[in-house]
């Protein structure tokens, strides 16, 4: 990421702390660019060039009154809801993920042995990430919070003896197009992810709830098979090895919190409220 990205991005993240610590006073536009330090002109353009809307609009996708008003308005679960919604459009990203396949035994038991891997690091709106693939589909994905030596090292654990090359694949390219194109016409996206059966199915169930809705860890449970198993589901999405891609900031607490985020919670309010505000943008 360079500098002037960077500059935006967390002069973005400080605005949305802002937001959710004072979201039930409706802070003026004024009170944020002040709290940032710009001025509301310059406040205003960083921040609509960064989310498609004004701040004042990104301010009402990321209260938590978005998820329980899913909550309140119908007795489905927030899974069928969302469905049965405008929220089931073609510009689902799940609509991408037609093909996800888990590691075969003996790629997992050898710790990714005979596997090449091709990696790179690349800019989104939420700061840098690194992304990594293998033949058959994207097997990681990261955002680099402590620079790309640690990242890369967490890469690595999970496969320990595959072969590393640093570059840019088009597997890779067409997932990193999620973030600067129009999701209804992408390719296919494939994953191939390292996990244990049950692992694999939580993450392909959390791969249905779409673009802009919710799910809880009791409905992602239930949906994927294994009701009453929401401390077990809560796990397997805690070890989800593809940031983004798949949607682990979709799941919220049954209360309607937005809840905690492995990558922070502030970045898991920017990436709810970017994708909601491009959800609304794609239905006018």
């Amino acid at each position: 990421m360079d500098t002037q990205q960077e500059y935006d991005y967390n002069r973005v993240a400080s605005a949305i702390s802002f937001f959710k610590e004072n979201y039930k006073s409706q802070p003026k536009l004024e009170d944020v660019a002040d709290h940032v330090h710009l001025s509301p002109f310059h406040f205003q353009r960083m921040f609509q060039n960064w989310a498609g809307v004004t701040p004042k609009q990104f301010l009402q996708y990321l209260t938590a009154e978005y998820a329980k008003n899913m909550l309140k308005t119908t007795r489905m679960s927030l899974f069928d809801a969302a469905f049965e919604s405008g929220l089931s459009s073609t510009s689902r990203l799940h609509d991408l993920f037609i093909k996800v396949e888990g590691m075969s035994p003996g790629e997992f038991k050898h710790g990714g042995e005979a596997l090449r891997i091709n990696y790179s690091f690349a800019d989104s709106p939420f700061g840098e990430i690194l992304v990594a693939a293998t033949p058959k589909g994207i097997c990681h994905m990261s955002f680099v919070d402590n620079g790309h030596q640690e990242a890369l090292d967490g890469l690595k654990a999970n496969f320990p003896n595959a072969k590393y090359v640093q570059m840019v694949d088009m597997i890779q390219q067409n997932a990193l197009f999620v973030f600067t194109q129009d999701w209804s016409k992408l390719d296919e996206i494939k994953l191939h992810l390292k996990g244990t059966g049950f692992q694999i199915k939580v993450w392909e169930t959390l791969l249905k709830v779409p673009t802009g809705g919710f799910t809880t860890y009791g409905d992602l449970a239930a949906n994927a098979g294994y009701e009453g198993a929401s401390r077990a589901v809560g796990t397997a999405v805690g070890n989800n090895p593809v940031a983004f891609l798949i949607p682990c900031h979709r799941v919220i607490k049954s209360t309607g919190d937005i809840g905690q985020y492995h990558w922070g919670a502030v970045r898991k309010n920017a990436i709810i409220g970017w994708e909601a505000s491009r959800q609304a943008i794609a239905q006018g």
